[in-house]
């Protein structure tokens, strides 16, 4: 039978990753709780597990005293001499327990405890898996789609998670087998909710995609410098380049737009403004107001400035339902305020 049982913990490593020594944990206390219920509250116990020999052992252990006062903890030197001439006071008797004679109830309790560790074996495996993800895009499957409430269950290669309403894109629709890149938000590392927030709405995404399409990212020629995204609707991502020779939002666009427009096509349409990022506040504001063309950029406290445009270029510069300039706004971190000259 101890055979068995440590053919089972090799599996459980193998085909779910949870290491032995995590398992053994659990199955002591596993002996634990039956034993408590089979013979009380109050009662020694040690359990004995030898990996190398495949061995475990259970025993009921008693302290040796001149008095007893509580037989279930507790016995007599007279007792103790009586099994061996070595026990004196203080030394603990053990006696081994046979956990096949445990009765039902125990034998259920130490059930419980055993697949309650293997389900937290199991979270914490994908939690490791997942934490390795964090702030990373991974692509997963479709497994299902309520159509309730319209979350998304995806299976992600490490185990399964749902992908919120709150955290899709707006308007789109999904179908099983439908592979989807998704943004890792957190990783929950309590034992109740959801495991990891996904979501294809956080700037992250769009920042991790450019990074995944632009080999001068990679290299770290090019540096992503900020993001500032209204998803379904527009982005506008900040580049810098630290190669004079190397033009930051070429890169990023490719020849004939093929890398950007991947990008595109996963986001579903959504509208990508790539600005030129500059020390220069002046000219950081500016770029970030594109498509619109502006005439001049003031400071008027340190976070805020005043933005002149010709007549014809305000209703660019601040675009649909004021979208322009709150984006631009949030990618440069200022405060702009926007007049025509």
């Amino acid at each position: 039978m101890n055979k068995e049982f440590f053919v089972a913990l090799d599996l459980l490593e193998k085909e779910k990753g949870i290491p032995k020594e995590y398992m053994l944990e659990k199955i002591e206390a596993a002996l634990l709780s039956a034993f408590k219920k089979e013979f009380g509250n109050n009662t020694l116990m040690r359990v004995a597990i030898d990996p190398v020999k495949e061995d475990v052992k259970v025993y009921l252990q008693k302290e040796v005293v001149e008095v007893v006062e509580n037989p279930q903890c507790q016995i007599s030197l007279e007792d103790a001499k009586a099994i061996s001439r070595r026990y004196t006071i203080g030394k603990m008797v053990e006696t081994e327990v046979k956990t096949k004679n445990f009765r039902r109830l125990s034998a259920a309790a130490a059930k419980s405890v055993i697949i309650q560790g293997i389900r937290e074996g199991e979270r914490k495996v994908m939690q490791d898996a997942y934490e390795s993800k964090r702030e990373e895009i991974i692509t997963a499957t479709v497994s299902k789609v309520d159509p309730v409430n319209g979350n998304v269950v995806l299976e992600t290669g490490n185990g399964r998670a749902v992908l919120l309403k709150s955290e899709q894109i707006p308007g789109e629709t999904f179908y099983v087998d439908d592979r989807v890149k998704v943004f890792v938000m957190e990783v929950n590392k309590e034992s109740r909710g959801p495991l990891v927030t996904l979501s294809r709405i956080h700037p992250g995404l769009v920042r991790r995609m450019f990074e995944l399409e632009v080999p001068e990212i990679q290299d770290g020629i090019v540096l992503v410098k900020g993001v500032a995204r209204e998803a379904g609707s527009r982005t506008k991502i900040a580049v810098w380049s630290r190669d004079e020779d190397v033009d930051a939002v070429g890169a990023c666009i490719g020849n004939h737009g093929m890398r950007i427009g991947g990008i595109v096509d996963e986001l579903g349409g959504e509208k990508i403004d790539i600005v030129k990022y500059s020390e220069v506040p002046e000219e950081y504001v500016a770029a970030a107001l594109a498509p619109a063309e502006v005439k001049s950029v003031t400071f008027t406290a340190e976070r805020a400035c005043r933005v002149i445009v010709d007549a014809d270029q305000l209703s660019l510069a601040i675009g649909k339902e004021g979208q322009n300039a709150r984006l631009a706004a949030r990618l440069t971190g200022m405060k702009i305020d926007i007049k025509a000259e």
